[in-house]
């Protein structure tokens, strides 16, 4: 039986079944690979061997950049922590509630660059400065109702806020605000962060350091309250 015999009773779809069943198969045959060509949308046809290459070096590149990010969110999430800490420590040197809530501002403007900060206190606790970044509500969270939701489940919240919400919060300078982030600090308390980067707070990003902040805030102001 000649080749070209051969070649016309095997058919393409028997050649790839076999193939499939056999991914070995180039192990044992090494020199197809660079005689078998694959045709190219972008250019003339390339080697088998040569697309393996090429595609091996791709994946290096993409696991390359791929580390590349795991490591900078490593050194991100380090700078966080110690900014945090930084805001631990200036809170438990605070002697009152007035110096606990502008060290909450002054740790959070200037280590985390928060461009907006909003303190809103439900009902009157004593010592509270006259500042504009801080709020009072006298009836409660009842006061607040367009924020029902979230401070009935009490979890941070990031992203773009109603108009409704912004105006309640940053006033005359909802307009600037882009995004933000919504932490209940304990029983009595609400502090939020607003920023003009409409990226900088998304509800996607995660909520660990929101958390670690609202906690070590809400905590130093209890313990401010129940030692005036």
């Amino acid at each position: 039986m000649t080749d070209s015999a051969i070649d016309g009773d095997i058919k393409p779809a028997t050649v790839a079944s076999y193939l499939r069943r056999h991914p070995d198969f180039l192990a044992d045959y090494p020199d197809l690979a660079d005689a078998l060509t694959l045709p190219s949308s972008n250019g003339p046809a390339t080697s088998l061997a040569v697309r393996q290459l090429r595609g091996l070096r791709e994946k290096n590149a993409e696991l390359e950049r791929r580390l590349k990010d795991l490591t900078g969110i490593a050194g991100d999430n380090e700078a966080l922590m110690r900014r945090v800490h930084g805001l631990m420590l200036a809170l438990l040197s605070s002697r009152d509630v007035e110096e606990t809530v502008r060290n909450v501002v002054s740790r959070l403007t200037e280590d985390f660059q928060s461009e907006r900060i909003r303190l809103v206190f439900f009902g009157d606790l004593a010592g509270l400065p006259d500042e504009p970044w801080l709020l009072r509500e006298p009836r409660g969270t009842a006061g607040l109702p367009e924020f029902a939701s979230f401070l009935e489940h009490g979890d941070p919240v990031a992203g773009r806020l109603a108009p409704d919400k912004l105006h309640r919060l940053f006033g005359d300078a909802a307009p600037d605000v882009r995004s933000a982030a919504l932490m209940r600090v304990g029983p009595d308390a609400l502090l939020a962060i607003g920023s003009a980067d409409a990226d900088r707070f998304h509800p996607g990003m995660g909520t660990l350091f929101l958390n670690m902040i609202s906690t070590t805030v809400g905590s130093a102001i209890e313990r401010a309250r129940k030692a005036a």
